[in-house]
């Protein structure tokens, strides 16, 4: 999106990575302008340095065509784009990189790079995909997961979508992040496997599986944003009207609610895949610079909190 909320969320983003050193990052196949300025942009702001992967003369004509100047930057050569996605994650396994930035390709060729168990950058965790929102009408950045990566989660892969979310909050400043977990009803009901999901993803934060968060649901989306909604209701809890996170229930409802965000309420969004060795920068083709660059300050965030906590 092009727009700006004016709520200056997405500015104290920007200010908060201003005092951090800016980070590696292999960009795989940045053979199209918006990102490339992306990644250009970003480094001019001090958030990343750039490894540009990809067909270099390729690159070199979208920079010329768009007015773009590569001085400075590191330009790796790849044939095509799924050489640069392998190329990429090799920068990462060799130490070159901490981060991981898409460019131009399609993200099923750069996860594919990623999820591969001989050369990929797999963890004992599941991988999933945030969406940081800033959002005018919402008090707080709210991230919506998993929009992106996981089609249809299990029980299990939706507690590890849920620690990903966790961490990636810790790292944005949030000491005890506030989890809701979204179903289309507020009460458990075997007629909606998403509310025994929630039930059980609650029970498992009492016992210790899930830690560092509060954890509330099953929620419909208004209990989880609206405290008068939830009161109406007689939901009483820390995590209704003042959520940090949105667990969605599958990755349809996900990627509609974090799109509708965008398109009907004007939301700026940054979108990471997390539970990788290193932050994945994930946006789409259709992302503006904006969206590009706050994605960028996520990612270093998140990027310096690992070098602390591994």
């Amino acid at each position: 999106m092009t727009h700006t909320t004016g709520t200056g969320k997405y500015e104290q983003l920007l200010t908060r990575c201003e005092r951090l050193a800016p980070v590696p990052t292999a960009v795989a196949h940045p053979c199209e302008a918006s990102a490339l300025a992306g990644a250009v942009d970003a480094a001019r702001l001090g958030l990343i340095v750039p490894l540009l992967v990809g067909p270099a003369a390729e690159i070199a004509q979208t920079a010329t065509a768009s007015g773009i100047d590569l001085g400075g930057f590191e330009v790796i050569d790849a044939p095509h784009s799924r050489a640069a996605a392998a190329r990429a994650v090799e920068l990462v396994r060799e130490g070159r990189a901490e981060v991981l930035m898409k460019g131009s390709l399609h993200t099923d060729e750069l996860m594919g790079a990623v999820v591969s168990r001989e050369r990929g950058l797999r963890t004992a965790r599941r991988i999933s995909h945030v969406f940081v929102m800033v959002v005018p009408t919402y008090h707080k950045p709210l991230i919506v997961t998993d929009g992106a990566i996981n089609i249809a989660p299990t029980l299990e892969d939706k507690a590890d979508i849920c620690r990903n979310a966790i961490d990636l909050m810790h790292s944005l400043g949030v000491q005890q992040p506030k989890v809701a977990i979204l179903a289309a009803v507020e009460t458990v009901t075997s007629k909606m496997p998403a509310t025994i999901d929630a039930a059980a993803l609650c029970k498992m934060a009492e016992r210790g599986q899930i830690t560092g968060a509060l954890l509330e649901g099953p929620l419909a989306f208004d209990n989880a944003i609206s405290k008068e909604a939830a009161a109406t209701k007689g939901i009483r809890s820390p995590v209704a009207g003042d959520a940090d996170a949105l667990l969605a229930p599958d990755l349809e409802a996900g990627n509609i609610l974090a799109k509708q965000l965008s398109f009907l309420a004007n939301a700026d969004s940054a979108g990471l895949v997390l539970g990788a060795r290193v932050p994945i920068i994930l946006t789409s083709r259709a992302d503006s610079v904006r969206s590009r660059i706050a994605s960028c300050a996520v990612a270093v965030l998140a990027a310096h909190a690992r070098r602390t906590k591994p």
